[in-house]
């Protein structure tokens, strides 16, 4: 039987993209819409609750305020959830977290094949560069629509360097550096935002010593890859027993 996906926010641009990925690989049961707009000859479903009663699994990309409530529905309908939201708060991260207990979940930052590969790159750098030699500071770059900065890319990056360090990133991390900041304090991991533009996604992470500097960078160049690793995601979620699931499990790495 094919796999009917529903699309949470169908009417966005993620959302239009995730819809033509969808008609690709599997089959589309539909969609919610907050404009009540959609793809010509879609189903629009009211709410969240309807859709997934026609779904067998359903791939969001809406806005982080609608996350706590999203994994409540989804988790009394017993369906797989790929979540590709970001930017969201601790209270969000924990209604995520109950759901998986019920329902098989995806909570990605990226689902870009070639940033997730990134992001084990990094942990591996970050556990073999010592902190007090190697400063770590990543730039991001996205449209100037985005709303919620640095990027859930970006975070990502930082999380997988201080994973690599057995640190927690909450506890190194500097974010928007400005006046008098003082001298830069070893095992810091810095970020810095651009906004500007069109540009999809770009990442880089640099690791920079006294006599030499690495970096490792990101470009994405058009979002459907986004939509193309959600729905490639979406396909090996669905079967899976509830749990918290991530990338690595996906790429088998």
């Amino acid at each position: 039987m094919t796999l009917r996906i529903g699309i949470a926010g169908i009417s966005g641009r993620m959302g239009r993209l995730l819809a033509e990925e969808v008609a690709a690989l599997a089959a589309l049961a539909g969609g919610t819409s907050r404009s009540g707009a959609g793809p010509a000859g879609v189903v629009l479903s009211p709410d969240l609750a309807a859709l997934a009663e026609i779904s067998d699994l359903i791939i969001d990309f809406t806005h982080a305020s609608t996350v706590e409530a999203h994994a409540a529905v989804l988790a009394a309908a017993g369906k797989p959830w790929v979540l590709g939201t970001t930017g969201f708060d601790a209270a969000a991260t924990q209604a995520i977290a109950a759901a998986a207990r019920q329902i098989p979940v995806i909570a990605a930052p990226n689902y870009c094949t070639g940033v997730n590969v990134a992001f084990a790159i990094a942990e591996r750098l970050g556990a073999t560069l010592p902190a007090d030699a190697y400063d770590a500071e990543i730039l991001e770059m996205h449209h100037r629509q985005k709303v919620d900065a640095p990027s859930g890319t970006a975070l990502g990056l930082g999380h997988a360097v201080a994973a690599g360090r057995g640190v927690k990133l909450k506890d190194v991390m500097v974010s928007g550096r400005d006046g008098h900041t003082g001298a830069r304090k070893d095992g810091e991991i810095g970020f810095a935002t651009l906004r500007g533009g069109q540009i999809v996604g770009s990442h880089t992470l640099s690791f920079t010593a006294g006599s030499e500097q690495i970096s490792l960078t990101h470009h994405a160049l058009d979002r459907r890859v986004f939509a193309t690793g959600a729905v490639r995601t979406a396909l090996w979620l669905h079967g899976q027993p509830p749990g918290l699931y991530t990338m690595r499990d996906v790429l088998g790495f």
